[in-house]
């Protein structure tokens, strides 16, 4: 198993808690890393991935597989969206599933972090 082959979560760590980035593997329980950039958090990842997986190994020999997503989902919307989004697209000179990566994705970020500032009270 090779560290690209499974998915990581980064999250930002609050400024009053140290700051920085951290790294888990939702595939690999307990397998976690961070750093004060998102480039040293990653570094720190491999290095706790080789870790975990050498320890695993060793202790059971049951290295979990990461879990593969294909990239691709099909969803149905009203066609009045539909067409919010084509005409978002053309005025942004990018084409519909740019534009449709872009706002999930920064939708799943505004998420990420309400739910950890959620924690934090």
């Amino acid at each position: 198993m090779n560290f690209e082959d499974y998915p990581i979560h980064i999250s930002p760590i609050p400024t009053d808690e140290g700051g920085g980035y951290l790294i888990s593997f939702p595939d690999l329980p307990g397998c976690i890393a961070d750093g004060e950039s998102i480039e040293d958090a990653i570094t720190e990842a491999r290095d706790a991935f080789k870790a975990w997986m050498m320890a695993e190994m060793e202790d059971h020999a049951n290295v979990p597989m990461p879990k593969t997503y294909s990239g691709q989902f099909v969803q149905r919307i009203p066609k009045s969206l539909h067409m919010q989004l084509a005409k978002c697209a053309e005025n942004e000179g990018v084409s519909l599933n740019q534009l449709t990566t872009t706002l999930l994705a920064q939708g799943v970020v505004r998420l990420s972090r309400t739910k950890t500032a959620q924690k934090h009270y």
